[in-house]
């Protein structure tokens, strides 16, 4: 979805445009709703997404709760799907410093977090070190083709991810606020690939999909390269708005029987664990997988079903919430085993077998009180 030559965006870029303000409340009464705001502006940065890459609607919602959620993803998808030209356009919209690290098999762990060198004071001759920053101190870092590299330079990022700060030589070295990573991966070519372990699969919030364009947005593709040049992104919000949003989701208020839905959603994959009085695990799960997901995916499922009830437009979290974003949360958390290989029975689909399987249940009278004053 390459809107046209010179569209790709290469090397770290900075974008430093003030953004804009954000509509006025008293332009629009609806406006005095924190929600309501936070929708336009949603739908403000969609358009001007769009301006850049065509279709792929569910992908960007994805991205956007990644980063709403101060969290961090990983697109796997085909080459020529303009997973690259996504990120970089979202950077853009979003007024955020950016970095691209193209991740080959011969890059080192300092190429990424930076290096010590030693510098010479003209003055005085003498020698000092001075740290010098590598790419990974940016707003938004996409990591191209993170399986390109070896696992020793996959690990560079682990401590940016989880503590957003680099160590070298003893010393701490706080990364810029806000910090995500918005990693690529080719699923197609497996000969010189490196996959990621599953420690730092963990701390991905979502594993996003992206699949080929239907018939008419491709048409629109190549219609757009073939006549028009570079679009140009208007900036819709700076890091202070997104840190107000990342903070309105937060404290998006989630029912206990929501919460106990995603448990069971979690729990139900931990097929060598002994199962919860009352709740059996669906067959399809103890078939086909060998290991399941961790507490940090209960975590990811309650805070991006809150991203999703905000940019819905609701005003707490329902169960449906959690069922809409269950897959990117859980398939790469899960682990199948040889028969399922052997099958053809992939992570997606168990987590649909998980969806249609596992009640929601009735909810108790205290939690019907709760969500009725959640509601008011």
């Amino acid at each position: 979805m390459i809107e046209g030559p010179g569209t790709r965006v290469a090397g770290p870029l900075f974008f430093c445009l003030p953004p804009p303000p954000l509509p006025d409340p008293a332009d629009n009464p609806d406006m005095t709703d924190p929600i309501a705001q936070v929708q336009a502006a949603y739908s403000k940065l969609r358009d001007e997404i769009h301006r850049v890459v065509v279709g792929q609607d569910e992908v960007v919602d994805q991205m956007l709760m990644a980063i709403f959620c101060r969290s961090h993803a990983v697109v796997v998808g085909v080459p020529g799907l303009a997973k690259t030209l996504l990120i970089s356009t979202i950077a853009r919209s979003l007024n955020l410093q950016f970095s691209r690290i193209q991740f080959t098999p011969d890059l080192m762990p300092s190429d990424i977090t930076g290096t010590e060198v030693i510098q010479e004071d003209k003055a005085t001759g003498q020698r000092a070190l001075r740290f010098v920053k590598g790419p990974v101190f940016a707003n938004i870092v996409l990591a191209d083709e993170i399986n390109r590299t070896p696992p020793k330079t996959q690990a560079a990022l682990l401590e940016a991810m989880q503590e957003r700060q680099v160590t070298t030589g003893g010393n701490r070295h706080a990364l810029p606020d806000p910090f995500f990573v918005l990693a690529t991966q080719n699923p197609i070519e497996q000969e010189g690939t490196y996959p990621l372990p599953e420690a730092q699969l963990d701390r991905f919030m979502f594993m996003i999909n992206i699949g080929y364009p239907t018939v008419d947005e491709e048409l629109e593709i190549v219609r757009r390269s073939a006549t028009k040049g570079e679009f140009r992104v208007t900036t819709v919000l700076g890091p202070e708005e997104i840190a107000a949003v990342q903070t309105m989701v937060r404290q998006t208020p989630a029912a206990d029987h929501v919460i106990r839905y995603a448990l069971r959603l979690v729990r139900a994959t931990r097929v060598n664990e002994p199962s919860d009085a009352g709740v059996d695990r669906p067959k399809l799960a103890k078939t086909y997988l060998s290991w399941g997901a961790g507490p940090r995916a209960s975590e990811y499922l309650i805070l991006a079903a809150k991203a999703r009830a905000i940019l819905s437009g609701s005003t707490h979290v329902t169960p449906e919430h959690v069922k809409q974003i269950a897959k990117p949360v859980l398939r790469h958390r899960l682990a199948t085993n040889y028969n399922a290989e052997a099958d053809g029975v992939t992570t997606d689909r168990i987590i649909d077998n998980l969806l249609a399987e596992i009640p929601v249940e009735g909810t108790s009278a205290d939690e019907r009180k709760q969500m009725s004053s959640v509601m008011r």
